[in-house]
């Protein structure tokens, strides 16, 4: 797989909940952190994903926003 985004973390799906059209994708990507992903679930059936699958979560955003309580 070769892609331009730099933000690549190879986990394990631990978890998939298909909704009507949208799944979300929970992957293990070590150290007790689990990055959670929304796709289609058509790319679910593509890409094959099952809890136990390795994958990566691929990460490309141009701002990253913080906030607090007033």
């Amino acid at each position: 797989m070769k892609i331009s985004a730099r933000n690549q973390l190879k986990g394990t799906v631990v978890e998939v909940t298909t909704g009507a059209t949208t799944s979300h994708v929970r992957i293990d990507i070590g150290g007790g952190s689990i990055v959670t992903a929304s796709i289609t679930n058509e790319a679910v059936d593509e890409l094959a994903l099952t809890v136990g699958s390795e994958a990566y979560a691929v990460i490309k955003a141009s701002d990253v926003l913080v906030g607090v309580d007033e």
